[in-house]
């Protein structure tokens, strides 16, 4: 008699019950998760977030480009304040003067000056006492005057440079006078001396007992008893054609 009963190997794990299945088959499904709903306190946050965002970012994107834009001049400014605080370290304060010191501002024709001074005391309140003081002024047409002395008192608020001792005038048109004062009125640009003053020029040699110097007028004025000595200007063309044939 013939054996039909099934000869297939057959698997433990794959032995299950029905109930297994479908416990099995429960734990593989996904429960449903229900969202809750917002409330109208939510919602009228995130309607706020919404529109503070819309300002917000392109408020953002405005200022990165202002800050691109206006960052060369930020960094020549940055460059212009690293320069001065250098030269305010070469400054020095001893004993009440200033060391190296230097003014600078512009006369009534807003022509620009200049006032240096190895020392500087304060004096008084308007009163500056100067050692080895110079003044460098610019004339109307464009030329420039230097005067330097021993010493010197600068009046501030009356913007008047008295200088003593062994001053020196000189322009660069050649023009160059020695006298022991003279007074500068920086505001209108005229120099004066009561002294004895000589020049020297192309013009020749010329001893004074005083001078007015106006530089916005272009004007000298010497005041006598004096001595002029001048180039013979025909004897030097002469000599230089004789020389050149």
């Amino acid at each position: 008699m013939t054996d039909t009963s099934d000869k297939r190997p057959q698997r433990e794990d794959y032995a299950r019950s029905g109930v297994d299945i479908k416990q099995q088959r429960e734990r593989l499904v996904a429960p449903s998760i229900k969202r809750k709903l917002p409330n109208p306190a939510n919602l009228a946050r995130r309607r706020a977030l919404l529109r503070w965002a819309k300002w917000l970012l392109p408020a953002t994107a405005l200022l990165l480009l202002a800050a691109i834009a206006i960052w060369p001049e930020m960094e020549h400014l940055i460059s212009a304040s690293q320069t001065t605080i250098r030269a305010l370290s070469k400054v020095k304060i001893e004993s009440g003067n200033l060391i190296g010191a230097t003014y600078r501002g512009v006369d009534e024709h807003n022509r620009p000056f200049t006032i240096t001074a190895d020392t500087v005391h304060q004096a008084t309140d308007s009163r500056l006492d100067l050692s080895h003081p110079i003044a460098d002024i610019l004339t109307q047409g464009g030329e420039w005057l230097m005067v330097r002395s021993e010493k010197g008192v600068y009046m501030q608020h009356a913007q008047i440079l008295d200088l003593t001792g062994e001053v020196t005038l000189y322009r660069d048109d050649g023009l160059m006078m020695h006298t022991p004062v003279a007074d500068i009125d920086v505001r209108t640009s005229i120099v004066a001396s009561d002294s004895w003053v000589r020049a020297e020029g192309p013009f020749g040699v010329l001893d004074a007992q005083g001078f007015v110097l106006s530089q916005h007028d272009g004007i000298t004025q010497f005041r006598g008893p004096g001595r002029l000595i001048l180039n013979d200007d025909r004897h030097s063309d002469a000599a230089a054609g004789k020389k050149a044939s």
